[in-house]
């Protein structure tokens, strides 16, 4: 259907795509890949059964935009759920759901032979993730789309990563997230939804810069792995912002310094529990504290105003409750995300 004639205020039909819209993926000028994975999750599961919440909520979200308006005619389409790697993962979360309590419990790793079948069992299925992953994301980028992710937890857009570091030279990351995710193989699992940014700063030499913002909960491993980056992981620590504006900062020159902080070239990686935890109260690993929504889109649009260009996207760790609250919520995160990566790339 052509959607520059499509009426935006009627109901979302629900057989159409995300937001209702009635495009097709060769018509789309975004694709957004849903990945159904929480493997090492390590609290709360229920985000590898988010995107399936997201386009169903998604029908109710109103398409005007008064900073991008229209651009949702570009197309936006997000990719059914392979069910394949949904079964894969609710297989592997029993597996290390056994795994963690054991090794809570402080029994030795090496004298349970079927736990360390279960952890080379985990690692691998996540070295198959990472694989499927990039496999799907550089045939779009080799389509001349643009393309986002839908989790899952934290690790999921690792592959992803990895795809666009084959394209650009350059580029950096700015991490949305109460964590810092700098553990090494936390838990032992070496891609551990609490080790995405340490794993893609060890092996993709492409991301030049980290940039974080919303941290409040993380561990002394991390902060020393910060300190020896040598400016390559830059933290905005959301005790430090807060304090900056409880003692007269105003939230534009904040963002002003996290912006002046970013490279060219940005991938934004959002994690719902960067945000206050009422907003998402379902993701994983809920912490007091956080950012509200607009917040982050005002320091999205200025970063495009900068003259810097967002890459790409992911949205990670959407929880699953009693209500469709978290869905909700995260439909309007995707819709502002889509708006603000087809924004920055006009042609």
């Amino acid at each position: 259907m052509d959607l520059s004639t499509y009426d935006a205020n009627c109901l979302g039909n629900p057989t159409f795509n995300l937001f209702g819209l009635p495009v097709t993926e060769p018509e789309a000028r975004l694709v957004i890949v849903p990945v159904p994975w929480e493997v090492t999750v390590s609290y709360s599961a229920g985000t590898a059964r988010a995107a399936e919440n997201v386009r169903k909520a998604s029908r109710q979200v109103d398409l005007y935009d008064p900073h991008h308006h229209d651009l949702w005619r570009k197309g936006f389409f997000m990719r059914e759920v392979d069910k394949k790697i949904l079964l894969k993962s609710d297989y592997l979360r029993k597996e290390a759901e056994l795994y963690i309590d054991y090794i809570s419990s402080g029994e030795e790793l090496e004298k349970n032979n079927f736990m360390c079948r279960s952890l080379k069992e985990i690692n691998e299925g996540s070295r198959f993730l990472n694989n499927w992953v990039h496999t799907q994301t550089s045939e779009l980028i080799r389509q001349g789309k643009l393309v986002a992710l839908l989790g899952g937890d934290h690790s999921t857009p690792f592959g992803f990563i990895k795809a666009l570091a084959e394209k650009h030279d350059s580029f950096g990351i700015l991490q949305i997230d109460a964590h810092c995710d700098l553990r090494r193989a936390f838990e032992r699992f070496t891609y551990s939804h609490a080790s995405i940014m340490y794993n893609v700063l060890e092996e993709l030499p492409a991301v030049s810069r980290l940039v974080q913002l919303g941290a409040r909960d993380y561990c002394d491993e991390e902060i020393d792995y910060i300190n020896a980056s040598n400016g390559r992981v830059v933290p905005f620590f959301d005790r430090h912002v807060k304090e900056a504006l409880y003692e007269g900062a105003t939230w534009q020159s904040v963002a002003s310094r996290i912006i002046d902080a970013l490279p060219e070239k940005v991938y934004i990686s959002f994690d719902v529990d960067g945000l206050q935890p009422n907003l998402c109260p379902n993701t994983g690993t809920p912490v007091p504290g956080g950012l509200e929504p607009d917040q982050v889109f005002y320091l999205l649009r200025k970063l495009i105003e900068s003259g810097r260009q967002i890459i790409a996207f992911d949205l990670v760790e959407i929880g699953v409750g009693d209500n469709d609250w978290d869905a909700n919520v995260g439909a309007r995160l995707l819709l502002q995300l889509c708006n603000l990566l087809t924004a920055s790339n006009p042609a």
